[in-house]
C-alpha cells in the first residue's frame, strides 16, 4: 500500500492515552508520524511502539502541557505540512489525503481543518469566527469556507506560514491554546479553511484516563479556568480579564452549593479545580510561540 504523502508529518501528543493507541493503527499508512508523550504513567509508550512501529517517539520527563508538547515536535518538522491529531481521534489515509489536497488547492491557507464527527456520527460544528471579533451562528458548512477558529483536535498546518506566525503559546498549559493559535492566524490576516468533505471522528474528552479520574476532572477544571483568563488578558485587556475572573469565580462558588448537596463527584472535582484555578494569581505573557 502506498503511504500518505511524505510532505506531511502527523503529530500526536499523549498523556495516559494507552486506551486510545489501538485505534490509531491507521497511522501505519503514514510516512512521518511523531508521538510526544507527556510523562504518561500507563503503558502508552509500549503500545505505541508495538502498534505503530514506524512512529518516532519523543518523551518529556514531566507533563509540559499540550501546546509545549506539540511545539517540541513542530520545531523538528522538515515536511511542508503537519497534521496535529488528538489521540482520541480516528480517521483514514483517504481523509488525510483530502486535507493535503486542500492545502495544495489553497496554498495561502495557514490552517486546513476537517469536519469533526461525534460518537453519534453527527457533525460537531467546532468552528466559528473568533469571539473577540463577532459571534457566528448558523448550520454546518456544506463546502470549503474560511473560518476564524477550528478545533485543535485535528488541524493541518502549512509549516512555512506557521513558522512566520509562531506555534503554540506555552503560557496555555491546557485549553485555549488552539483558540490563541487561531486568533493569531486571524490577526495576521491568514486563512483558516474548513474542508467539510474531510472527516475525523473525535471521541471528545476521551484522550486521558489515568489511575484517578477525579484528579483528571480537577485538573481539567483548573486549567480551563486558568487558560480562559489568560486568553482574555492577552486578546482583550487586563481589565476585561479581571472582570471575567470575578464573574466566573462568583458563578462557580454559587454553583458549588448544589454540587455539594446533590453529590456528583465528577462535577464537584471539576468545579473545585475551576475555583482554585480562578483564585490562583495568573502569570501573563507569551512563551515559546516559535
Amino acid at each position: 500500500m502506498k503511504k500518505t504523502d511524505d510532505g506531511c508529518t502527523i503529530i500526536v501528543v499523549t498523556f495516559n492515552s494507552a486506551h486510545c493507541i489501538p485505534q490509531l493503527r491507521f497511522l501505519n499508512d503514514v510516512s512521518e508520524v511523531v508521538f510526544v508523550d507527556n510523562s504518561s504513567e500507563d503503558n502508552t509508550l509500549e503500545l505505541v511502539a508495538a502498534e505503530i512501529p514506524n512512529a518516532k517517539i519523543l518523551t518529556n520527563d514531566e507533563n509540559k502541557g499540550f501546546g509545549a508538547a506539540n511545539n517540541t515536535a513542530l520545531n523538528q518538522v522538515k515536511t511542508r505540512y503537519s497534521l496535529l491529531l488528538n489521540p482520541d481521534c480516528i480517521t483514514t489515509s483517504v481523509e488525510i489525503k483530502k486535507l493535503l489536497q486542500a492545502a495544495e488547492n489553497y496554498p495561502d491557507a495557514a490552517i486546513i481543518a476537517p469536519h469533526l464527527i461525534r460518537r453519534d456520527k453527527s457533525v460537531d460544528v467546532s468552528y466559528r469566527w473568533p469571539h473577540t471579533n463577532w459571534i457566528s451562528r448558523g448550520p454546518q458548512a456544506e463546502g470549503p469556507c474560511c473560518v476564524g477558529f477550528a478545533s485543535g483536535a485535528a488541524i493541518l498546518l502549512n509549516m512555512q506560514i506557521m513558522r512566520s506566525i509562531g506555534f503554540f503559546d506555552e503560557t496555555f498549559f491546557l485549553y485555549y491554546e488552539d483558540e490563541d493559535l487561531c486568533q493569531r492566524v486571524f490577526n495576521h490576516k491568514k486563512q483558516i479553511i474548513l474542508i467539510p468533505d474531510a472527516h475525523v471522528t473525535h471521541f471528545s474528552r476521551g484522550s486521558v484516563k489515568g489511575k484517578n479520574p477525579l484528579k483528571s476532572e480537577f485538573i481539567r477544571g483548573y486549567h480551563h479556568a486558568q487558560s480562559k483568563i489568560i486568553f482574555e488578558h492577552k486578546h482583550v485587556s487586563t481589565k476585561s480579564a479581571a472582570s471575567l475572573r470575578r464573574k466566573t469565580l462568583l458563578l462557580a462558588i454559587f454553583t458549588l452549593i448544589p454540587r455539594v448537596l446533590i453529590l456528583q463527584p465528577k462535577y464537584l472535582a471539576r468545579l473545585i479545580g475551576r475555583i482554585l484555578g480562578l483564585c490562583r494569581p495568573h502569570t501573563f505573557g507569551a512563551r515559546s510561540v516559535k
